[in-house]
């Protein structure tokens, strides 16, 4: 296995002096007492625990880099020369652009999507918020989800709270809301997540009542971590406010000895933290019911990469509680604000939590119960990622959920933008040999302007990133369904996989490449 250097990486901004590393320390094979480093070690002897996270914070994205021992590329998908389900079996009919994309998840209020793709909950990191109107727009113009993740109102420097300290309005969640709503065409919906936190404040009674949101997302964890939601501060005024309004803030604002290093420029950024959750059925099932209660149309979980146990928890009380959406979180993940050991080193790695996932399933599914329909997430960018994702898990899998590989056209699309103006020295290359307007750059811009008119020229260039990068999923998507002969979503099988490794086989249950359609084709041979 290729593993990450523990004491190296871009996304902390260290590295190794010695080419010789010893394996599972990262620590360089010869340390010289004198050495200028600049390793792990190094930059925490005097930096301590801002060598926790990826940085600069606010700035950059940060995936995690372990290469575990099997993961999706150790799938291929089959492509076959007959038949054809869910169209006529003749050439002129079963074209790869005639594949409908379409999916749809949810119980009885079913949510429609172009294509079988939502975003991760894009909460309150300073990304999200950056960049929210280039996603929301971006996603509503593409006929997907979108999750707005937790602790939104909970930070919000113009947060009103009544006199029970819940909200009684969040300009910035009210924002977020508004601009996916305002080119919304009736595909996809958007989804409020809510934590700990996100209870205590009354945020489900503030979204529904107030901004009209139909859909509630309760959190369990993600791929990235397995702690709560946390952000940076730069402003110790900022982080005090969000210790008074109860949140975890490290180091202590209110302790004079960090107040003194703040001043004196030692510490320059706060970690807010969420509270950890704890679950029981009996709360859970009464969470979903007192969310019902309060108009939620639908409900959704997100969990993370928990051992099996609290996936078969997480499955089963979906189930008993009717669940519209179950998204399962495989590590390592990628985030905009999670601690980088346990980004690499914390939890199950998707395509094994997946395949627990189709076995609980099947299992429930066999003793006649309710099975919710089900999203995989954890490190997905590319159209052949949700085709193997909605395989492994067929006939319960719906979607896939991406994070990162959603956001980067957001910011690539922004910048583009910036460049357009001649900020940061205009167009680079690679841009720029397309051409130098919007027109010539982008090259579905003609399309959304037919489709939008005058309305087009207000969309953010980081929208129409989003949107392109979403036609690329969907054509490609078209064209791998098309060769798996599968002309909608829902046919797509765990057959139309294979294993290149037995290893792989092992784990996830789909047949090892060598031994795909043997008996078939010893039919064949021996008829």
């Amino acid at each position: 296995m290729n593993l990450n250097r523990p004491n190296s990486n871009d996304a902390l901004g260290t590295n190794n002096r010695s080419r010789h590393v010893a394996p599972q320390s990262g620590i360089c094979s010869r340390c010289i007492d004198g050495c200028k480093g600049n390793c792990d070690l190094f930059h925490s002897s005097y930096r301590g625990r801002e060598l926790l996270y990826p940085g600069p914070y606010g700035e950059v994205t940060a995936g995690a880099d372990k290469d575990y021992p099997v993961d999706y590329s150790h799938l291929n998908i089959m492509g076959y020369a007959l038949g054809a389900a869910g169209i006529q079996a003749d050439p002129d009919h079963a074209t790869f652009p005639s594949v409908n994309t379409e999916t749809r998840f949810g119980d009885k209020n079913q949510v429609k999507m172009k294509l079988p793709v939502f975003t991760g909950a894009l909460g309150s990191t300073e990304i999200a918020r950056a960049n929210w109107e280039h996603f929301a727009i971006g996603a509503a113009i593409s006929g997907i989800s979108l999750v707005c993740g937790e602790n939104v109102c909970g930070i919000d420097p113009q947060l009103e709270l009544d006199s029970n300290g819940k909200v009684r309005n969040a300009p910035d969640m009210k924002r977020r809301v508004e601009l996916y709503r305002r080119y919304h065409e009736g595909w996809g919906d958007i989804l409020v997540q809510m934590n700990v936190e996100d209870t205590k404040f009354g945020v489900a009674e503030y979204v529904i009542d107030q901004l009209g949101v139909e859909t509630i997302e309760l959190k369990w964890g993600q791929g990235a971590k397995c702690i709560g939601g946390e952000i940076k501060v730069d402003s110790i005024e900022r982080a005090q406010e969000l210790k008074r309004r109860g949140y975890i803030v490290t180091p202590d604002p209110e302790s004079p000895a960090n107040i003194a290093a703040f001043k004196e420029g030692a510490i320059k950024q706060f970690e807010r933290h969420s509270r950890l959750g704890f679950v029981d059925q009996e709360g859970f099932m009464a969470e979903v019911q007192r969310l019902r209660a309060l108009g939620a149309k639908r409900v959704t979980l997100k969990t993370g990469a928990y051992p099996m146990r609290e996936l078969a928890m997480a499955i089963k009380w979906s189930s008993d509680a009717r669940i519209d959406f179950l998204t399962i979180d495989g590590a390592p993940g990628g985030t905009g604000m999670s601690p980088w050991r346990m980004m690499n080193e914390w939890g199950v790695p998707a395509i094994y939590l997946h395949s627990m996932t189709y076995e609980l399933c099947k299992r429930l599914a066999a003793r006649g119960k309710w099975v919710p329909d089900i999203a995989f997430a954890g490190g997905f960018s590319a159209e052949d990622h949700v085709f193997k994702a909605i395989a492994l898990g067929a006939p319960f899998t719906k979607a896939v959920c991406m994070g990162r590989a959603l956001m980067i056209p957001g910011m690539v699309g922004k910048n583009i933008e910036r460049w357009l103006r001649g900020e940061d020295g205009g167009l680079p290359k690679n841009v720029s040999k397309y051409g130098s307007t919007k027109e010539e750059i982008f090259v579905c811009y003609e399309e959304i302007k037919a489709r939008f008119g005058e309305d087009a020229e207000k969309f953010p260039l980081g929208a129409i990133g989003v949107y392109s990068t979403c036609e690329k999923l969907r054509v490609g998507l078209q064209q791998l369904m098309a060769g798996a002969r599968k002309w909608n979503v829902d046919l797509i099988e765990r057959k139309d996989l294979a294993s290149l490794t037995e290893e792989c086989a092992k784990v996830t249950g789909i047949p090892y490449i060598m031994d795909a359609y043997r008996d078939e084709a010893l039919a064949v041979i021996d008829a």
